[in-house]
């Protein structure tokens, strides 16, 4: 990552039309018990290989209070791949059972200093960010046997403690396509 991440500060509130025909605030997609916010596209492999992976973690924080949203944030002129239709279309063939949000503007991007998709943000109960990295080990592939459901237990700690773990890994992916 080539800006270290900033743990402890105050997530960025935004207000995004979202592939369901809704628009979403923070507040709307935020859980008791704390909240993910990632940063994803539709073109991505990196993206693609996670998808069903984050989506099964979405739903498993869901069930202990954490909430859950998407953001694409991608130049769609660039990527027409990225096009909000094309995110409903992503959104329904892998189920989200969260909101997939588009960032016009890429203005909520640039507030999180999102860099990559996918990108994750944790987000405690408090508002802080205190989480920011990976969903687990696999990229293009699926993770090895045992791995560590990183989200899945960062989350679980900050829902618990108000802290992510100490260690914590960057995400890898294809990198934000920045408007000119």
């Amino acid at each position: 990552m080539l800006n270290k991440p900033e743990l402890g500060i105050k997530a960025s509130d935004f207000t995004l039309p979202a592939t369901d025909g809704r628009s979403y605030r923070l507040a709307d997609v935020a859980g008791e018990n704390g909240t993910v916010v990632v940063f994803i596209c539709n073109h991505c492999p990196f993206v693609k290989a996670v998808a069903d992976r984050m989506v099964a973690d979405a739903q498993a924080l869901a069930a202990e209070g954490i909430g859950f949203a998407a953001i694409s944030s991608n130049d769609v002129v660039a990527y027409p791949a990225d096009s909000f239709d094309n995110m409903k279309l992503f959104a329904e063939a892998h189920r989200f059972p969260f909101p997939y949000l588009y960032d016009e503007t890429q203005d909520v991007a640039r507030a999180y200093k999102a860099e990559c998709t996918p990108d994750f943000f944790g987000i405690a109960a408090d508002g802080t960010i205190a989480y920011r990295g990976r969903l687990d080990e696999g990229r293009k592939d699926p993770p090895p046997a045992g791995a560590k459901r990183e989200l899945v237990e960062a989350m679980r700690s900050i829902a618990a403690t108000g802290k992510g773990p100490d260690e914590q890994f960057p995400s890898a992916g294809c990198s934000i396509k920045w408007k000119a």
